[in-house]
């Protein structure tokens, strides 16, 4: 369709459109075919009939996929000794690690999920909480970050919680649902419950627990750290979203194509989300690693995690933090701009890694796991660094009392 010169008619890029809407339902793990959303699916394809732009594929197609890598089929081993493979320089342990399953259930619901022990660590140990992407497992997670591995060397525990099919289609963390961004509500009140059954029952530390994950889980860990502060004394977010970003499925779509260039915020269409109805509060330290060439969630996202947080610092101290920038470069690999910022002491309470030329992957990942960039510097390396150079959990302010569950 042409518009007549001079006209006011804005122009639409309908590939760029149909690629975003594609990729954002997909990376949310939704069901097109059935439910709510089938109705969500007709009325979009009959509205760009009618302009004369083509259906996305994902109206007609069985096979969506969550992340903009090749998925790669992971074998899920049984429960076992994990034999340590130790890297150049490191002496082999005698004894290697344990990973066992377990579930963990409450007023939510039943999720299982995975712990890695160390064989030989200092008691209490630190935690890390590792929240997988959408379609991954326990299993493909643990491979790709290579986190046991660290857990190995540093001595601390890993805990997988596993996001069920039942749940979500795509085995995604429903971070953008409203019920699933409360305290004592949903998800969060099931991965915190599975935290203090580890701490409970192993020689853990509770002040030195950590949660990081990937995309959708990279979101949730942003929605523990905000609604269990006194639990969670670090959080990693890898190409994920901030707390508040969406509350329901049109939102959620909206949020993961954020600062994509050409296409404006839908005014006036059935189901256009209101602004976003929580914000971010607690001051809890964050480490954030998105790849710049991300077109899943888009890599605002990321910047829009460290603004948020940096307002929660600056509100929670009486004022902001100290920013130094660092450059540099994989040898072989990608280029990467690290910011840092740190509080009047010194002491860094949150890291920004922009990984140039990286899409929707764990930077620095095993080629084993799916979902993985082994190009790029080793994110996992540098979560656990930042970790355990945190002051503990009890000795963070957590301001105003999170928003809890009212059910």
């Amino acid at each position: 369709m042409k518009y007549p010169r001079h006209s006011h008619v804005p122009r639409f890029d309908a590939a760029s459109i149909t690629e975003t809407i594609e990729r954002a339902l997909a990376s949310a793990g939704l069901d097109t075919k059935a439910g709510p959303m089938q109705d969500v699916t007709d009325t979009i394809r009959k509205a760009l009939s009618a302009g004369g732009m083509a259906a996305p594929s994902w109206a007609s197609s069985t096979d969506p996929h969550c992340v903009d890598v090749e998925a790669r089929l992971v074998v899920e081993p049984q429960d076992k000794v994990v034999d340590f493979v130790p890297r150049p320089g490191i002496a082999k342990r005698e004894e290697p690690g344990t990973f066992v399953t377990r579930e963990f259930t409450n007023h939510a619901g039943t999720r299982a999920y995975k712990l890695y022990v160390p064989a030989h660590a200092s008691a209490p140990m630190p935690v890390v909480v590792m929240l997988h992407g959408c379609t991954q497992s326990a299993n493909d997670f643990a491979t790709g970050t290579k986190m046991n591995r660290l857990a190995d060397e540093h001595g601390f525990l890993v805990v997988y919680p596993e996001q069920p099919a039942h749940a979500n289609p795509s085995k995604c963390w429903n971070w953008f649902k409203s019920q699933d961004q409360l305290r004592d509500c949903g998800e969060p009140s099931l991965i915190a419950g599975i935290v203090r059954e580890v701490v409970a029952n192993h020689d853990a530390d509770p002040q030195r627990i950590f949660v990081a994950g990937l995309s959708a889980g990279a979101a949730m860990a942003i929605v523990l750290g905000e609604t269990y502060p006194e639990l969670f004394a670090g959080v990693g977010a890898h190409s994920g979203l901030a707390y508040g970003s969406a509350h329901d499925i049109p939102s959620a779509m909206l949020a993961m194509k954020g600062g994509r260039s050409g296409i404006r915020h839908p005014r006036g269409l059935p189901g256009t989300p209101p602004v976003p109805r929580r914000k971010a509060a607690q001051a809890v330290p964050i480490i954030v690693f998105h790849g710049d060439r991300d077109h899943t969630v888009q890599h605002a996202n990321g910047e829009e995690i460290i603004r948020q947080a940096a307002d929660a610092h600056a509100a929670d101290a009486g004022e902001g933090l100290r920013t130094r920038v660092e450059r540099g470069s994989v040898p072989g690999g990608r280029a990467y701009s690290r910011t840092i910022h740190a509080d009047a002491s010194g002491q860094s309470r949150m890291e920004s890694w922009t990984v140039h030329g990286a899409g929707h992957a764990w930077s620095g990942g095993d080629a084993r796991g799916s979902h993985t960039d082994p190009n790029g510097p080793d994110a996992s390396a540098a979560m656990v660094r930042f970790f355990l150079d945190l002051p503990c959990a009890g000795a963070v302010s957590c301001g105003e009392p999170a928003e809890e569950c009212s059910s």
